[in-house]
């Protein structure tokens, strides 16, 4: 007497229960184990961005009120002068990130395409910063770019008293050092997803391409680049995702200072949320800055789609 039959897809399945049964468990189990994430999910993040979407019509301030004022607290966003100070300062910030990470990073990614010595070594050091959080990042930046302690005061000691490095300090100037932060921390970040994309280019494109007389520079330039579009485009949508969210970097480095003037969004969201007991304020900022986010998402993700439709 047998105790199991076989389905078609080779499993054993105990005497007495039915193919169908079986078949309706294979489908069924993957969906609940994953169900109870899937819901946690719904709840705390899409759940959350609701919520916060409602707040952002409300009066609230100390406390969540449901008073709604429909886009009153927009137009207030709109008129405040720290906000647009936020915004400038993002757009300056976010365009030199992204812009001195993807030079910096093709850079070092052709660099070691070229197999030099010691490439393992370099690779590791390039991508090394990447591994820290911000927060430290923002702790160690301060100590070296701090007028009294660091840079300036190195070179001063060495005997050139003239020498002067206040960025730090200077409210023009304070956005430029989140700059030099996040970009020694994301560039070789930038460098590995170029150097992936170099190796996994077919080698009879630089056979071709030197068998037709060109220059190493010029190979790169107009040959292999272009065939990294991907890669650009990934490590744009990625860098200006990190842009808009950055938090972490300012607060340990800056403080958003002196004064306001190295605001970016999200200190102004958290100061006006929490500092100043404004949530519908802030939870309108928090909603500017989703749409932001998703402003680079969906053309990326619409891509993806439409390049694996067609490929």
């Amino acid at each position: 007497m047998k105790t199991a039959s076989t389905l078609a897809t080779g499993r054993a399945v105990p005497a007495g229960s039915s193919p169908g049964l079986a078949a309706r468990l294979q489908t069924w189990l993957p969906k609940l184990v994953l169900a109870p994430s899937v819901l946690i999910s719904l709840c705390f993040v899409y759940g959350f961005m609701l919520w916060t979407f409602v707040l952002s019509l409300t009066d609230s301030r100390l406390l969540p009120s449901y008073d709604f004022v429909g886009f009153a607290q927009y137009a207030r966003l709109m008129a405040n002068d720290r906000w647009w100070v936020a915004a400038t300062n993002l757009g300056v910030f976010g365009g030199l990130f992204v812009g001195i990470c993807l030079v910096l990073g093709a850079g070092l990614a052709i660099l070691l395409d070229q197999r030099i010595r010691q490439e393992g070594a370099l690779r590791t050091v390039y991508l090394y910063p990447m591994a820290l959080s911000f927060i430290v990042t923002g702790v160690v930046w301060k100590w070296l770019l701090n007028p009294g302690l660091g840079l300036q005061a190195m070179v001063r000691g060495w005997g050139f008293e003239s020498f002067t490095f206040d960025w730090l300090v200077n409210p023009d100037m304070a956005v430029y050092t989140l700059v030099i932060a996040a970009v020694w921390q994301a560039s070789g970040f930038v460098m590995a997803l170029f150097l992936a994309g170099l190796r996994g280019l077919d080698d009879s494109i630089f056979k071709a391409a030197q068998l037709d007389g060109a220059s190493l520079p010029r190979l790169y330039w107009r040959v292999i680049l272009p065939c990294l579009r991907p890669v650009v485009f990934s490590a744009v949508m990625i860098l200006s995702h990190i842009a808009i969210k950055s938090f972490d970097l300012v607060v340990a480095l800056t403080g958003g200072g002196p004064g306001y003037a190295s605001d970016l969004p999200a200190t102004f969201m958290y100061a006006h949320s929490f500092s100043r007991a404004q949530i519908g304020l802030g939870s309108a900022s928090a909603v500017l800055m989703l749409g932001g986010v998703l402003a680079i998402l969906v053309p990326y993700l619409y891509s993806e789609l439409r390049s694996r439709r067609h490929g």
